[in-house]
C-alpha cells in the first residue's frame, strides 16, 4: 500500500489509510470502488425526480458533458499541486472519469492518477448540510462525519429509486394495473353476473351504525317529493304477516313522513295520497294459506287491475299456532308450492318480491313465542327459495327473493323490543332498498347505481369514439412508418475504415407525430373514465363519514410533506415553489374531504370553503401580478390560460355527457380570469412600468378596482339580473344545470370577493416592494423585528379566530351568507404566517409542489376515476379491502392526472402557436369546432324530449 497523500490525510473522515489494499491491476483496470460513486455523482449531477422533457434531457446530455471535461481538468489541478502528475497519466485520470475505464499509460501511473484524483474530489464534496448555519468545530466534525455519509448515501439511494422507479414506469405500472383490474371485473361480472339488483336484494354491510351499503353498488336515499314522482299513478300491494306491515308502514312514510301507526293492527291498511295518485295497501294474511293463495289469484285474473309492485312474505305465524312442528313445516311447503305458480304469472306483469323470514332474538321473546327459534326460520326460509326458484323450468324465476332484510336484522335485532320485530332504522333501510329497487331505473338518479342499466351512447359520446379510435389507429400507422425508417437508418459499418457511420440525421419530432400521440393516450385515458364512471365495470360504494377517515389521512400527508422539504430559488413572498406547494397541500386535503364525505361536518366544510376562496384568492393575485408586471394583453396570452383551464372539460363534457356548469371550479377561476383581463385590458391600460413614472396612474388603477368591486356587489344582490345576463344563448349552454343557472349563482355568489381581495393585494404587495419596504432578503424577516413580531401575533389570533367561528357555525347557510366577507381574514392571516419570517419564506414542501403543479388535473379527474357517481360516492376497483382499494385507486388516478397534465401542456403549444396569423386561423376552426358541437348538442337534447 502506498502511503497516504496529503491532501487525503487532511480528510478526516475517509483517508487513504482506510481503503482496502488495491493491486496495479485493479487501479489499471478503473477507478477504485471508493471513487465510483464520487465519480457518477460529479459525471451525471443531480438527477431530478420525475420524467425529463426533451429539452430538459438534451440540456442534462449537455451539462453532464461539460462536467466530464472538467473532471479532467480537476484531475490534473489536484495533480499540479502536488508536482508529481505527468501527461500521459492525466489523460487516464480523465478518460476514466469520463466513463472510457481504458489506461493510457503504465499501471503505476494509473495508479498514482486515480489516487490523486479521489483526493481532489473528496476535498472539494460540498459542506453536508448546506443551509445549515455554521458549526461549532465539534459539530463540524460530527457533520463531516457520520452525517455526511449519510447524506451521500440518502442521496445515492434516492438517485437509484428515481433511476427505476420513475414517472414512466409509475405510469406504465398503473397501465398494467388498469388492464388486469379491467379483465378481473370482466371476468367476474361474466361468473356472478351483471345484475346489480340482484346485489341490492340478497347482500351488503352497514358502513358505521345506520349507513347500508349494498355490495358492489350506491343507493339512493330517496326524498318525498321523488318519491311521488316515481311512484305517481302506481299501486303498491304488501301482503303478509305484523313484520310485513312494519314494511308497509316504513314504506309509506318516505311518501308521507306523518302517516302514523294506528287502527287494528290484524286487518287491512290502506293507503292513498290522492295529490300523487299513489295507492299502497297492507292485506293482513299471516299464514301461507287458502287465504293468501284467494288474494293472489283474483290478482292474476284478466279484467282485475294488478298492483304494479307486490312484497309478501308470512311464516312466523305458522310456526307460533302450530308449536314449531314438523307437519307445519310440511304444510308451509304445500301450501307455497301451490302459491307458487300464481306468483310466476303476477310476475310477468308486476315485481313480485317474497321476503324471507328475518332472524329473532331468542332471549327477548315472550313465552308464547319462544317456538319461533332461528333455526326454525331458517328452515322455513329454505323451502321458500327452493320451491319459488324451482317453480320455473329451464329459466330463471321472475319472483325476487328479498333476503337482505336478514342480514340487516343480524346486526340490528338485538336492539328489538320484543325480539322478533325490527327496530324502526332497521325497517327504514329494507324499505329505501325496496324503493331502490324499483324507482332507480325509473328516475335514474345519480348516487343510485344499484339497478340502473348503463346509460346509451348519445350521438356527441359516439362522434367521439370515433375521433379517437382515429387518432389511435393514425399513431399506429404513423409510429410503425417511424419505426420502419429508423431501422433503414441505422448505423451501417465502413468496410474501407471498419467504422460505423449513420446514413441520415433522425429529424425531430413533428407536431403531427406530437399530436397523434397526444389524442391517442388521451383516448386511452378517456376510455378509462367512461369505465370508471358511465359502463358499470367497476364498482361503486356510497360514503360514509367519521373523524379518523378524515383527520389521520391529513396527518399522514402532513408528515409526508414537512419531510420533503427543499430550498426555494427566490425568497419572495409567494414565490412560484411556495404558490405551489400551497396548491398542493390544498389539493389534497379538499381530496380527502371529498373521498370521506367530511361536508357532512359544518366546521370541515367551512375551512374546505376557504381553501376553495384560497384558490380564487391565488386567481387574482397571479394574473393580476402578470399583467401589470409585463404588459401583456396579447390574445396569445389569453387563448393559451383559457385553453389550459379548460381542455380537460370540455373532452370530458364529450366523453362523459355532462354539462360544462358540472365542473363548477373551471368556470369559475375562467371567468374571472376573464373579468381581471377585460378590468386591466380596457382603456386606459395602466401596468407598472407606466405607473413608475407617475402616481396618478395608481390612483386611476384603483379605481378601475373600486368599479369592479361595484360591479360585483350589484349582481351579488340582483340575482334577476345575474340569471338573464347568464341565461342569454349561448351563455345559458355553458352555465345552465338542470335547466336554470341558480347553480352558477350560488357558486359564484359564495366566494364574490375573494378574486378581488387577491387583485388587491398584488397591487399593494408590488407597490411596497418597488419601494424597497420590505426585506426578502434569505433568511431576513419580511419587515422589522417589533413589526414582524406583532403583524405574526396578529395573524395567529386572526387565523385561530375564524376557526372558532367557523367551528361554532349552527347551520350552513348561515355559514354561507359571511363566509364570502371573513373568509380573507384567514387567507391573510396564512400568507403572513408563512412569509413573514425569513427561514421559512426560504424553505418549500417539494411534495406538495409537485401536487400542485397538477392541481387543476386533480380536481377534475377525481370526479371520475378517484370518486365515483359523479363525486357522490367512491370508486371500487378492489372490493373487500378498502384499505388497499384507496391505494391503488390514488395510484392510478394520479399518474392519469399527471399525464393529462403533460398532454394539455403539448397540445397547448400546437394548437395555440405564438404567430399571430396561425394563431387567428386555429381560432376559426376551434370557434366553427364550438358551433357544430353546439348543433349536436340541440339535436340531442331535442331527441332526449
Amino acid at each position: 500500500m502506498s502511503l497516504p497523500s496529503p491532501a487525503a490525510a487532511r480528510d478526516p473522515v475517509t483517508p487513504e489509510g482506510r481503503l482496502e489494499p488495491m493491486t496495479p491491476e485493479l487501479w489499471v483496470s478503473g477507478p477504485p470502488l471508493q471513487a465510483q460513486p464520487l465519480l457518477r455523482r460529479e459525471a451525471k449531477g443531480e438527477e431530478e425526480e420525475g420524467e425529463e422533457t426533451g429539452v430538459q434531457g438534451a440540456w442534462r446530455t449537455r451539462a453532464a458533458e461539460q462536467r466530464r471535461r472538467g473532471l479532467g481538468e480537476a484531475a490534473e489541478a489536484a495533480a499540479a499541486e502536488e508536482g508529481q502528475v505527468e501527461a500521459g497519466g492525466a489523460a487516464a485520470a480523465a478518460a476514466a472519469a469520463a466513463g472510457s475505464g481504458s489506461p493510457a499509460g503504465g499501471a503505476g501511473d494509473s495508479r498514482e492518477c486515480w489516487r490523486r484524483l479521489l483526493a481532489w474530489l473528496r476535498r472539494r464534496q460540498p459542506q453536508c448540510c448546506p443551509c445549515a448555519a455554521p458549526l461549532s468545530r465539534s459539530a463540524a466534525h460530527c457533520c463531516h462525519g457520520g452525517t455526511k455519509m449519510a447524506a451521500l448515501a440518502y442521496n445515492l439511494g434516492k438517485r437509484e429509486i428515481n433511476h427505476y422507479f420513475s414517472v414512466r414506469s409509475a405510469k406504465v405500472l398503473a397501465l398494467v394495473a388498469v388492464l388486469l383490474l379491467a379483465v378481473c371485473h370482466l371476468a367476474s361480472r361474466r361468473y356472478r353476473g351483471n345484475d346489480s339488483c340482484e346485489y341490492l336484494l340478497s347482500s351488503g354491510r352497514f358502513l358505521g351504525e345506520k349507513v347500508w351499503q349494498p355490495h358492489s353498488c350506491m343507493m339512493h336515499k330517496y326524498k318525498i317529493s321523488e318519491a311521488k314522482n316515481c311512484l305517481v299513478d302506481k299501486h303498491i300491494a304488501f301482503i303478509g304477516d305484523s313484520r310485513i306491515r312494519q314494511l308497509f308502514y316504513s314504506f309509506v312514510k318516505i311518501i308521507n313522513p306523518q302517516f302514523k301507526e294506528e287502527g287494528n293492527k290484524h286487518e287491512n291498511i290502506p293507503f292513498e295520497d290522492k295529490i300523487a295518485s299513489v295507492k299502497v295497501d297492507f292485506l293482513w294474511h299471516p299464514e301461507v294459506n287458502g287465504s293468501m293463495k284467494q288474494c293472489i289469484k283474483v290478482w292474476t285474473e284478466d279484467s282485475v287491475a294488478k298492483p304494479h309492485v307486490i312484497v309478501a312474505g308470512a311464516a312466523t305465524w305458522s310456526i307460533k299456532i302450530h308449536n314449531g312442528s314438523n307437519e307445519a313445516l310440511s304444510q308451509y311447503k304445500m301450501n307455497i308450492t301451490s302459491i307458487a305458480p300464481l306468483l310466476e304469472k303476477l310476475a310477468k306483469t308486476s315485481d313480485v318480491y317474497w321476503v324471507l323470514q328475518d332472524p329473532v332474538y331468542e332471549d327477548l321473546l315472550s313465552e308464547n313465542r319462544k317456538m319461533i327459534t332461528n333455526e326454525k326460520i331458517d328452515a322455513y326460509n329454505e323451502a321458500a327459495v327452493s320451491i319459488l326458484n324451482s317453480s320455473t323450468r329451464n329459466s330463471k324465476s321472475n319472483v325476487k327473493m328479498f333476503s337482505v332484510s336478514k342480514l340487516i336484522a343480524q346486526e340490528t335485532i338485538m336492539e328489538s323490543l320484543d325480539g322478533l320485530h325490527l327496530p324502526e332504522s332497521s325497517r327504514e333501510t329494507s324499505a329505501m332498498i325496496l324503493m331502490n329497487v324499483y324507482c332507480n331505473k325509473i328516475l335514474k338518479p345519480v348516487d343510485g347505481s344499484c339497478c340502473q342499466p348503463r346509460p346509451p351512447l348519445t350521438l356527441i359520446q359516439k362522434l367521439a369514439a370515433c375521433f379517437f379510435t382515429l387518432s389511435i389507429i393514425g399513431y399506429l400507422i404513423f409510429y410503425i412508418i417511424h419505426r420502419n425508417a429508423h431501422r433503414k437508418n441505422k448505423p451501417c459499418t465502413d468496410l474501407e475504415s471498419g467504422e460505423e457511420k449513420k446514413n441520415i440525421i433522425n429529424p425531430p419530432v413533428s407536431p403531427l407525430e406530437i399530436l397523434l400521440q397526444s389524442f391517442c393516450k388521451l383516448g386511452l385515458i378517456m376510455a378509462y373514465f367512461y369505465m370508471c364512471d358511465r359502463a358499470n365495470l367497476f364498482m361503486k360504494e356510497n360514503k360514509f363519514y367519521t373523524h379518523s377517515t378524515f383527520f389521520i389521512p391529513i396527518i399522514y400527508i402532513l408528515v409526508l410533506g414537512v419531510f420533503y422539504n427543499e430550498n426555494t430559488k427566490e425568497t419572495k413572498v409567494l414565490n412560484r415553489e411556495q404558490t405551489d406547494e400551497w396548491k398542493g397541500w390544498m389539493q389534497l386535503v379538499i381530496l380527502i374531504y371529498h373521498i370521506s364525505g367530511a361536508s357532512t361536518f359544518l366546521p370541515v366544510y367551512m375551512h374546505i370553503r376557504v381553501l376553495v376562496a384560497a384558490y380564487l384568492f391565488q386567481t387574482g393575485y397571479g394574473h393580476f401580478s402578470y399583467f401589470w408586471i409585463k404588459g401583456d394583453f396579447g390574445i396569445h396570452r389569453v387563448c393559451q390560460v383559457l385553453f389550459r383551464l379548460n381542455f380537460l372539460v370540455v373532452v370530458l363534457c364529450i366523453v362523459m355527457d355532462r354539462p360544462y356548469q358540472f365542473y363548477y371550479f373551471v368556470p369559475l377561476v375562467t371567468v374571472w380570469f376573464m373579468v381581471i383581463y377585460v378590468t386591466l385590458a380596457l382603456w386606459p391600460q395602466i401596468i407598472q412600468k407606466k405607473a413608475n413614472g407617475n402616481c396618478f396612474w395608481h390612483f386611476g388603477l384603483l379605481l378601475k378596482l373600486a368599479f369592479l368591486l361595484l360591479c360585483i356587489c350589484f349582481l351579488a344582490y340582483s340575482q334577476g339580473a345575474f340569471e338573464k345576463i347568464f341565461s342569454l344563448w349561448p351563455l345559458s349552454k355553458c352555465f345552465e344545470l338542470k335547466g336554470n343557472v341558480y347553480e352558477w349563482w350560488f357558486r359564484w355568489r359564495l366566494d364574490r370577493y375573494v378574486v378581488f381581495h387577491g387583485m388587491l393585494f398584488a397591487f399593494i404587495y408590488l407597490a411596497l416592494q418597488k419601494r424597497q419596504i420590505l426585506s426578502e432578503g434569505k433568511g431576513e424577516p419580511l419587515f422589522s423585528n417589533k413589526v414582524s413580531n406583532f403583524l405574526l401575533f396578529i395573524s395567529v389570533v386572526s387565523f385561530l379566530t375564524y376557526s372558532i367561528w367557523a367551528s361554532s357555525c349552527k347551520n350552513k347557510a348561515e355559514c354561507n351568507e359571511l363566509h364570502p366577507s371573513v373568509s380573507v381574514v384567514q387567507i391573510l392571516a396564512f400568507i403572513l404566517i408563512r412569509n413573514i419570517p425569513g427561514y421559512a419564506r426560504s424553505v418549500y414542501s417539494s411534495f406538495f409542489a409537485w401536487f400542485g403543479r397538477i392541481s387543476l388535473e386533480l380536481f377534475i379527474c377525481q370526479y371520475h376515476i378517484w370518486l365515483a357517481a359523479d363525486t357522490r360516492g367512491i370508486l371500487v376497483l378492489i372490493p373487500g379491502n378498502p384499505m388497499l382499494n384507496i391505494i391503488v385507486s390514488t395510484f392510478i388516478f394520479v399518474c392519469v392526472a399527471h399525464e393529462i397534465s403533460q398532454i394539455t401542456n403539448d397540445l397547448a403549444q400546437i394548437i395555440i402557436p405564438k404567430d399571430n396569423s396561425s394563431l387567428l386561423k386555429r381560432l376559426a376552426c376551434i370557434a366553427a369546432f364550438f358551433c357544430g358541437l353546439l348543433i349536436l348538442s340541440s339535436i340531442q337534447d331535442k331527441s332526449r324530449h
